[in-house]
């Protein structure tokens, strides 16, 4: 019988999901990755192998309603039916926020997603479709192991000042401070890094896709991040703004613009790359267009970037190698070329060809910081800590 870890990641409307074989050496193989989408209306299912070929799909029929534990319960069924003598053994779960709790993955019992639960107030956009899709997953199948791996986790090795907001103990205590995310990401790229520069200490990972954020690695530890107490801060995002002045917004709301609620929505979904062109939340369309407002949009970005990147520099105390990541940061060499050019005080030297071609390695052999450009696989870091907290 094989065995094979699911990595589930519960939104709000869909499920996405991934199959991987443990091998007889405990390393994990990706047997096949899909999704249930549209659950509340049009639910689709679609699976694919590694390599990209459809391996089956499923419609329930528009106005159809499916819920979590459904759709967990026909993707476990589809697996276990469809793939060979196959034995599901344990799901891993992406789970946006850990808390003060959880500085690492945690097997889901006892009281562990009520506490979850507990943090949905900071992080409403995602935490409360992954505890609710842990919670779904255990009604189904009780007996099923299952681990939550946290995007804050990786970011608690950040000194405690760079952790803290300048408030009072009683605001802090209630749990506003610094989380950082996209941890499980960086969690995978620091571990990627070594094999391509072994001795590069110091190190800006940019993962750029949907969300954006810089991470400053310090020994393969992070030490600084861009994205703060939510998943709406530091870099400006697709739809998302980024930083913005916090008096800005109290004057929005005085002038009653926006409520709480109208405005939480405008800065997630009608901010970033979206709001400032007013044309694409896409890059490839912006950076396709003639538009002045998309060329000014992507600046923006790149400028963002720059000042950061400058600031982590002196975290860091210099700079070994730069990374750039996930979907905007793996597919666009125009944007890693307009930040490598404004890196040049640095001594950053691309290699034009090589970014062009998508790297690994970006910069020229003589360039004083190394660049790359390193695939991230989140779901496989997840079934990688699934397995080593269920076979410790």
């Amino acid at each position: 019988m094989n065995e094979v870890i699911v990595v589930f990641n519960a939104g709000s409307t869909s499920l996405k999901f991934g199959a991987y074989a443990v091998e007889a050496t405990e390393s994990l193989s990706l047997r096949c990755e899909g999704q249930i989408d549209s659950m509340q209306g049009d639910p689709r299912f679609i699976v694919k192998n590694a390599a990209g070929e459809v391996l089956g799909a499923n419609e329930w029929g528009k106005g159809h309603t499916i819920d979590h534990r459904i759709a967990l319960h026909f993707v476990i069924g589809w697996l276990e039916t469809n793939l060979a003598k196959t034995k599901v053994i344990a799901a891993g779960h992406r789970v946006v926020l850990g808390g003060t709790r959880f500085d690492g993955p945690v097997r889901i019992e006892g009281d562990v997603l009520d506490y979850l639960d507990s943090l949905c107030a900071i992080e409403p956009s995602h935490q409360p479709f992954n505890v609710h899709g842990a919670r779904a997953l255990a009604e189904a199948f009780p007996g099923l192991p299952q681990v939550a791996c946290f995007d804050t986790s990786f970011h608690r090795t950040m000194p405690e000042v760079a952790q803290t907001y300048a408030l009072p103990q009683d605001v802090r205590d209630a749990g506003v401070r610094h989380w950082g995310y996209h941890g499980i990401s960086y969690d995978y790229i620091s571990r990627q890094v070594p094999k391509f520069a072994p001795d590069a200490r110091r190190v800006i990972a940019a993962h750029l896709g949907g969300g954006a954020s810089l991470c400053a690695m310090l020994d393969g530890r992070s030490v600084e991040t861009t994205m703060g107490f939510a998943g709406v801060s530091g870099l400006p995002m697709v739809t998302r703004s980024g930083d913005v002045p916090s008096g800005a917004l109290f004057y929005l709301l005085r002038r009653k613009l926006f409520d709480v609620a109208s405005l939480e929505k405008m800065l997630y979904e009608r901010a970033g790359l979206l709001g400032l062109s007013g044309i694409s939340d896409d890059m490839r369309v912006l950076q396709e267009s003639g538009d002045p407002r998309a060329v000014a949009a992507i600046d923006y970005f790149v400028y963002a970037m720059t000042k950061y990147v400058g600031a982590y520099t002196a975290v860091l105390g210099g700079l070994d190698a730069l990374v750039f990541t996930a979907g905007i940061g793996e597919h666009s060499a125009p944007v890693r070329a307009a930040l490598c050019g404004r890196l040049a005080w640095l001594d950053v030297r691309l290699d034009e060809q090589a970014n062009i071609s998508g790297g690994p390695r970006i910069s020229t052999l003589d360039s004083g910081v190394s660049v790359w450009v390193i695939p991230t696989n989140e779901d496989l870091m997840i079934a990688q800590h699934t397995l080593a907290v269920i076979r410790p």
